[in-house]
């Protein structure tokens, strides 16, 4: 690290900014505008709005806003879908303030459904006991509710933002967060800035782009989660990657989404022979928690006999009106989801491990805080229950825009000085090969099913990836993809989101939280690969 920053000019005392925010998705924007008008620096790889996971979703955000429904209610579910390792007065926290965060974005100008009556509509996912779906037009929340926040954000002058830059390496001293550096995407990539901050927010989203099948923009590559640990700071329930269970087979990357809300319609999965085969693995078929209808999907699949969506009797002519996203999608695929059936296959889809969090959504790191899919707040335990990542997103935003009004008087925004550093961290073809390795490596080895045999010669390939890269935002990725690998050997079971062959049952004494630092890691790493017997087990306990 120190090698890298030698190119960089220092930069004064008075450049300090007040808050940088890495990440423009709905995190990201929802805390800096909950921050106004403290003046805030929003840094985003992709241009506003764009490359961020938050507007590819779907269904919508869960919240207890119907009649019948309650905050109880919405918490059991959270926790029934979390298998057993849901912290739940993070969750309780969670659900109670559901309904004024919906209440924000539809003052940010968020067009969720109504009924005759003016009411919100609400519809019904996998494993949630009542309809709760806050939506937009059946499959369009995500899109809907990211437009209302760029405009919003564009109008509001305490906000700056620069896109078109990757932020890369959190800079420390001792225990303290004071900045970040980003690299320049533009020309060559070589330009890089350094900048320091009295708080950093990391909302740098998840880790789908590490599979090789995943319903996730390319951004999604786990680069914030890896530049936290190399900065310090403890990682959470790295083992738990869920994969939908409904991403369009059709040979595209990403691979797009239909969402569960079909099945909350009433639409059905079937294999070649017409077989609805989720009806003899869960008494809720179709609506099973997410991971119980992956490893069905996918069983179907590695057999032989495929796996389909049959939406023409429950959906029929109405899909166009009712999801015009997936009919979109399957329209340019050349299938009509009115009277075909639509492929489908699982894709990496939400993280529920990342940077550890409190209740404020501070890190273990002073002057760091950490909100959406980066984070492991402890509110989805092994298997996020379907549209609480939305809800999580703006709930720990608006948490740490209180947390930092509250802790730190707030300044100004200041100038940047910014360095050029020629050919230094350029992507190559070379390096193209060696993300796609990684990716087709980490789909084979710690995908819906895992064998012990097959992570570690899944860790070994990492652990080889990593000796031979010369590039600071590969190593990122690398390091959140050898810490997915190390927590998934260390849990001796199988339990959500994780399932592995060896250990196919749950275990009591393992329904604990698992916590990770990266010098545990590369100790344990070594060890594993080196077929050491006695490695420290994953520090577990209650956060």
């Amino acid at each position: 690290m120190a090698e890298q920053l030698s190119f960089l000019r220092p930069v004064s005392a008075s450049s300090t900014d007040d808050v940088i925010i890495v990440g423009g998705g709905l995190a990201g924007l929802f805390c800096a505008l909950k921050l106004a008008p403290r003046p805030v620096t929003v840094l985003t790889a992709a241009s506003l709005g764009r490359g961020a996971s938050s507007a590819w979703a779907q269904a919508g955000i869960a919240a207890a806003v119907s009649e019948g429904d309650t905050i109880e209610k919405h918490v059991a579910d959270t926790m029934e879908a979390g298998a057993g390792i849901v912290d739940e007065k993070i969750a309780r926290l969670m659900a109670t303030e559901a309904t004024d965060r919906v209440t924000d974005l539809l003052q940010f100008g968020v067009p969720f459904d109504r009924d005759l009556e003016g009411q919100l509509r609400v519809s019904r996912e996998a494993a949630h006991s009542e309809k709760r779906i806050v939506g937009v037009r059946g499959d369009m929340a995500g899109k809907a509710i990211m437009e209302a926040l760029v405009a919003a954000v564009k109008k509001t002058p305490s906000i700056r933002v620069l896109d078109g830059y990757v932020v890369q390496d959190i800079l420390t001293k001792g225990k303290q967060v004071v900045g970040v550096v980003a690299r320049d995407q533009a020309g060559t990539g070589s330009n890089k800035i350094r900048l320091q901050a009295r708080a950093v927010v990391m909302a740098a989203g998840g880790i789908g782009h590490l599979y090789a099948r995943t319903t996730n923009p390319a951004e999604a590559r786990g680069g914030g989660i890896g530049m936290a640990a190399r900065a310090g700071a403890t990682l959470a329930d790295m083992e738990f990657v869920q994969f939908h269970p409904t991403s369009l087979d059709v040979g595209l990357d990403p691979s797009p989404l239909a969402t569960e809300a079909l099945r909350g319609h009433g639409a059905i999965l079937v294999n070649d022979a017409g077989e609805r085969f989720m009806q003899p693995l869960h008494e809720d078929a179709e609506l099973a928690p997410r991971d119980v209808v992956a490893r069905g999907i996918f069983a179907e699949v590695k057999a032989g006999r495929g796996a389909y969506l049959d939406c023409r009797d429950a959906i029929g002519a109405s899909f166009e009106k009712d999801f015009p996203t997936v009919y979109g999608y399957c329209r340019d695929a050349n299938i009509d989801p009115v009277t075909d059936l639509i492929p489908v296959v699982p894709a990496a889809h939400y993280f529920m491990g990342g940077i550890l969090t409190d209740a404020n959504g501070r890190s273990t790191l002073d002057g760091l805080w950490a909100c959406g899919e980066v984070t492991s707040t402890g509110a989805h335990g092994a298997n996020r229950l379907a549209s609480n990542s939305l809800l999580e997103a703006v709930v720990f935003a608006a948490r740490i825009a209180e947390d930092i009004q509250g802790l730190l008087p707030a300044s100004q925004l200041n100038d940047w000085d910014q360095d050029e550093v020629p050919g230094e961290d350029v992507e190559t073809p070379e390096d193209n090969r060696a993300m796609s390795l990684l990716r087709q490596t980490m789909s084979a080895e710690f995908g819906v099913v895992r064998d012990p045999q097959g992570m570690i010669k899944g860790l070994n390939t990492i652990l080889e990836l990593e000796d031979n890269n010369t590039l600071q935002r590969f190593e990122n990725s690398l390091i959140t993809a050898k810490m997915i690998a190390v927590s998934a050997l260390l849990r001796e079971e199988s339990r959500g989101g994780h399932c592995r062959t060896d250990y196919p049952d749950e275990v009591s004494a393992l329904a604990k939280r698992s916590f990770l630092t990266l010098k545990t890691a590369n100790a344990t790493a070594l060890d594993l690969v080196n077929g050491g017997g006695a490695h420290a087990p994953l520090q577990q306990g209650a956060s």
